[in-house]
């Protein structure tokens, strides 16, 4: 059977020359949305988008699933800037906006999935998502008595549409060459809108960004100014934006783009000036682990990769008042003691850990994150709106009953994943994966990766490396058995 590998370049070629039936809808989206905003039609825009984001959505879920999740991550990256751009040619920042439904929105469509393929939920690639599903079940009804059906609900959301996102990827395991280079494609791609508009950003600081952070205050992002702002780019705050670059940032190292060192560099600098250290962090353990897992052929590749990478970087990075505001970073990981923030967050595990661990029926969903602004008169966010800690957030929301589910599928996933990851080594996209897949779920410390755009990263590449096995073994059924095989 041939590698993965020698089955890549042939697959790049057919996706090169996509039917109009998959890229029409998408390109029609983003020229009205533009379109709109050059009109300065924000108040239209605002009600359009969400539904032409939908329904382009649902076209491509079932005409090109590959496509829908390249889609989906899009919608992700862009849509936060596209309701900024709303607000600014409304004249005004709108504290909720129906575009932020968007994203949401069109990823809870691979819920359809959980219908046309529960059968496979009774089988053994399916039972872990079936025991996680089973303790976020629980958590909600918990969560709709203690915060109310609609905290309840949103919260439901945030932690189920990952799930969903992987489900559909592992059902649709016959097609993996297709999800693998249609994920290549989009963070590299992405990396390259998001990076170079990230740099802008930091440099220049468009009014539309300035009127976002002014209107929802977000003291987090630094100063509304040229050279003060923690770049958050297209996305809604930093946060998200260094899980994407980080994924991109991983990626890069292993895709076959010609644009990738140009997305690359550009990516890198803006995840640089965000300013998150754990992301940092994070990606630093997911280079180390893909070049310990990698042969000798990918790791060299890697390590050529990374020094033409930074490179690249290093002029920008070292120079004027980049290189002061990093610089001012870096120290911060090394003098912990005056770190403000490591100090809150040792003095929030140091009290609060007997009550998230010791919580046996949980408070459920809707209890911590920005959901709790839907279950307050005030609408602001609640009691544990803002919470630092993942490894307390999950047993304190899901409870005992929930957390034991919802482990154990996990864990179920994660060992399947490590062991396929070292059967298919030779595949340099599952050794990105599997990178991916360990370092967010150790930074758990730091935030609640299973959710969010963590959580989205992480299923992702889990579901990404069991499709990939399940496709190899696939491969070696004859043509009749192949097929009979998709759903077993």
């Amino acid at each position: 059977m041939s590698t993965l590998a020698a089955e890549h370049a042939p697959v790049r070629k057919r996706s090169r020359f996509a039917e109009p039936t998959q890229w029409a809808g998408q390109a029609a989206l983003w020229t009205i949305t533009a379109a709109l905003i050059a009109a300065h039609q924000g108040r239209v825009l605002t009600f359009a988008f969400p539904v032409l984001a939908i329904a382009v959505g649902i076209w491509l879920y079932f005409k090109s699933p590959a496509r829908y999740v390249g889609f989906m991550w899009w919608v992700w990256f862009l849509s936060p800037e596209v309701r900024r751009l709303a607000d600014w040619s409304k004249g005004a920042f709108t504290p909720t906006s129906l575009i932020q439904v968007a994203p949401l929105a069109v990823t809870m469509i691979a819920a359809f999935g959980l219908l046309r393929h529960y059968r496979v939920l009774a089988q053994r690639r399916g039972i872990p998502v079936l025991l996680i599903l089973f303790g976020l079940t629980y958590a909600y009804l918990v969560g709709i008595v203690s915060s109310g059906l609609m905290a309840a609900t949103y919260d439901l959301a945030n932690w189920l549409y990952p799930v969903l996102i992987g489900f559909h990827i592992m059902v649709n395991a016959r097609n993996y060459p297709a999800y693998r280079d249609v994920l290549l494609s989009t963070f590299i791609w992405g990396m390259l809108v998001m990076g170079v508009y990230g740099i802008v950003q930091y440099f220049v600081m468009p009014q539309w960004d300035v009127l976002w952070m002014v209107g929802s205050q977000m003291g987090s992002q630094g100063e509304p100014v040229p050279y003060g702002v923690r770049v958050f780019s297209t996305m809604n705050s930093s946060g998200p934006f260094a899980f994407a670059m980080m994924g991109a940032l991983v990626f890069v190292l292993v895709a076959p783009q010609k644009i990738r060192w140009f997305a690359g560099a550009a990516g890198f600098v803006s995840f640089a000036l965000c300013l998150v250290r754990s992301t940092w962090g994070g990606w630093v353990i997911a280079l180390a682990i893909q070049l310990v897992q990698s042969s000798n052929r990918v790791r060299m590749r890697i390590l050529i990769s990374g020094v033409v990478l930074v490179g690249l970087c290093v002029p920008l990075l070292t120079v004027g008042p980049v290189a002061d505001r990093l610089g001012q970073r870096l120290q911060s990981i090394v003098n912990l003691k005056d770190d403000r923030s490591y100090d809150d967050r040792n003095k929030f595990y140091a009290t609060f850990a007997e009550t998230a661990f010791t919580d046996v029926a949980g408070e459920g969903m809707g209890a911590t994150g920005a959901s709790t602004k839907l279950s307050s008169d005030s609408g602001e966010l609640g009691k544990y709106g803002s919470f630092d800690s993942g490894v307390m957030n999950v047993p304190f929301v899901l409870g005992w009953p929930g957390t034991l589910l919802y482990l154990a599928g996990f864990v179920m996933l994660l060992g399947r994943t490590v062991r396929a990851s070292f059967r298919l080594r030779d595949d340099k996209f599952v050794g990105a994966c599997l990178s991916l897949c360990l370092s967010v779920f150790a930074m758990l410390v730091f935030t609640n990766s299973l959710i969010g755009t963590g959580g989205l990263l992480l299923f992702t590449a889990i579901f990404s490396i069991l499709s990939a096995a399940h496709w190899q073994r696939l491969q070696r059924l004859p043509g009749a058995a192949r097929l009979r095989g998709d759903d077993h």
